[in-house]
């Protein structure tokens, strides 16, 4: 092996262990560690114990009944609710049932494993593919966007494992290998949670070809999941769509933890929203106008993004041009936090092509590649409310910044992929 793909591997390898240890460690020394795990986890004991995943009052009673030491503090306990409250789709508590079978302890580590490990690999084929033009530059790349991202884990959100598997799914599309594991690992993710998941399998259905095939063969296999988890849980809870919009809604009402409005009880701190409702609430705290203003921006990117697509040859470099240019957009679209961004992973090969190819746009291509992964990740803001202790300035730059970072980054690689043709299996050609 050549020196430098060694040192590059070395790097990714680090950056594996680092965010599994520092991971592993804030879920345990931080009482608000593995918070979202803990929703998942008791939602689906829940179902399991032939309850109602999507009423907290029965949640709550399933977790006081397994927890032997209650808090009593009042703020942990509004905490505890607003946690309990389950807002996600059936098929997130079926695929949590085998984790929610066992001990609590027990499934934590499960958890903290395997999406580490989806993480990893990601990260791994990520670099693999970067690797014969610049295996230290694309090995730095995934070294930043590992270490920015153990909060994220640390909570046992299951973005986490989406993202991982989304960048799996796009590798073996694009390499033309394992495709059974890359239906597989998108399908999955479509199911837990399409709105990360959903512009990697748009992409493939509107690049033609074979890759529409595999899109097509996601959706078949996406379909028969969701078929299995709503006949189970519609069995058990037959009014779980009602519930499920009753939740969503208190969820997102104005000062509730996904309001992205000015009175958001969840929008300060780590893990920002980055959806754009937060910029465009604090010109007019009116969902009727910050959500028009984010559809018009984000329908017209994609709707430029759609047509380039479809308009343009489909070579398997191409595809991570159009998946960096794609993605910013359908996390500035509707709700996401900073977590969901670690799709960032699919910007890298692009940067590391730019760089090498000595294009005049490998700085742009550094700088907002850089820009997406410290604004959104977790390292400068621990840094931040460190130093200025939460103060109202930092955070709100922490609002702010989150999104404009990643419109930045949509902005940039959507102008050059409409600027881009393929010129070849591993090579794209830019105007000079």
């Amino acid at each position: 092996m050549r020196k430098d793909r060694l040192d590059g591997l070395q790097i990714v390898l680090f950056g594996g262990v680092l965010v599994f240890a520092i991971s592993a460690l804030l879920a345990l020394i931080n009482h608000q560690g593995m918070s979202d795990f803990r929703q998942f986890y008791y939602a689906s004991r829940c179902l399991v114990e032939h309850h109602d995943p999507y009423q907290e009052s029965q949640i709550w009673a399933v977790y006081a009944a397994e927890v032997q030491n209650m808090p009593t503090d009042a703020k942990t306990v509004k905490w505890l609710h607003e946690i309990l409250l389950y807002p996600n789709l059936p098929t997130t508590l079926v695929f949590m049932v085998p984790l929610a079978m066992l001990p609590w302890n027990a499934a934590v580590a499960a958890w903290m494993a395997l999406i580490v490990a989806g993480f990893f690999v990601a990260g791994y084929l990520v670099w693999r593919f970067s690797s014969d033009v610049g295996p230290r530059f694309a090995a730095a790349l995934v070294f930043l966007i590992f270490v920015n991202s153990v909060d994220g884990l640390s909570i046992g959100n299951t973005a986490a494992l989406v993202v991982g598997l989304c960048v799996i799914a796009v590798w073996c599309f694009v390499s033309e290998k394992f495709a059974w594991a890359g239906i597989i690992c998108l399908a999955v993710g479509l199911a837990i949670k399409p709105h990360d998941a959903g512009i990697i399998w748009l992409y493939f259905l509107l690049a033609g070809g074979l890759a529409r095939k595999r899109a097509l063969q996601t959706l078949a296999v996406t379909a028969l999941l969701a078929l299995i988890a709503v006949v189970w849980v519609s069995s058990a809870v037959p009014h779980w769509p009602q519930e499920l919009s009753a939740n969503l809604h208190t969820i997102t009402a104005p000062g509730a933890q996904d309001d992205p409005g000015p009175q958001s009880g969840g929008a300060l701190g780590l893990m920002m929203m980055v959806n754009l409702q937060v910029l465009f609430s604090r010109v007019g705290d009116n969902p009727a106008f910050y959500n028009l203003a984010t559809y018009l921006f984000c329908g017209a990117a994609l709707v430029l993004w759609a047509l380039k697509t479809l308009r343009t040859r489909y070579s398997p470099m191409l595809a991570w041009y159009g998946l960096a240019a794609g993605f910013p957009f359908a996390m500035l679209a509707v709700y996401h936090r900073c977590y969901d961004c670690r799709l960032l992973l699919v910007a890298v090969p692009v940067c590391v092509d730019l760089w090498q190819s000595r294009s005049p746009l490998r700085w742009g291509a550094l700088a907002v590649t850089l820009a997406g992964i410290t604004l959104t990740g977790d390292l400068l803001w621990i840094v931040i409310f460190q130093i200025t202790r939460y103060s109202t300035p930092s955070m709100a730059a922490a609002v702010y910044a989150p999104p404009i970072a990643m419109a930045v980054v949509g902005v940039f690689f959507l102008w050059v992929y409409l600027k881009a043709a393929p010129a070849g299996n591993a090579e794209i050609s830019l105007p000079q």
